[in-house]
């Protein structure tokens, strides 16, 4: 065999049978996205329950979490609502470019883009405006549809917001009428 033929052969090979450079190791095996949490000091009830799996580079820091359906709920008064998938990169004290958690501010849904821990309060930034919290208020992880008040059956309710939002689009739209 010519030497060309021999060296891509070789690099085939290295490429297809060698672990991937970087990757995630063991931890996804050995402990649940909440355990892995706590590992660079976060507390579990950033995610709420339904995690299905979870993908970390402990490389990198880059993450990749999965819910088994859209998740919304309240909490202080808070509308939170976590897409199937969350990605963004974590190190201690500090996740970075967040995706998948939006928060209702107002009438307007703002993406969470990071979350940053200072001592026992942390602070969620959605770009320009953060606002810190306990870090009390997270012990335990919310549920979907209730978040920590499932026994009163309080909670997120989609289809009142909706009827909300439309009772306001209503009263905006006959106010300019009336002009």
């Amino acid at each position: 065999m010519s030497t060309p033929i021999i060296t891509c052969l070789l690099i085939v090979s290295l490429t297809l049978f060698s672990p991937a450079v970087g990757a995630s190791n063991s931890l996804n095996d050995s402990m649940t996205v909440y355990e892995a949490l706590q590992l660079y000091d976060f507390p579990v009830g950033l995610l709420p329950e339904g995690v299905t799996s979870y993908e970390l580079n402990t490389t990198t820091g880059e993450f990749t979490v999965y819910l088994n359906k859209t998740c919304s709920f309240t909490i202080e008064g808070y509308n939170l609502k976590y897409k199937t998938k969350i990605t963004g990169t974590i190190s201690k004290d500090k996740i970075t470019d967040l995706k998948g958690i939006q928060v209702k501010v107002l009438f307007f849904w703002l993406n969470i883009v990071e979350v940053t821990r200072d001592g026992d309060e942390l602070e969620f930034s959605v770009g320009i405006v953060s606002a810190d919290f306990p870090m009390d208020n997270f012990v335990e992880s919310p549920q979907c549809g209730c978040g920590l008040d499932c026994a009163n059956g309080n909670g997120f309710d989609g289809e009142k917001e909706k009827a909300m939002e439309f009772s306001f689009k209503r009263l905006v739209f006959s106010s300019l009428n009336q002009m």
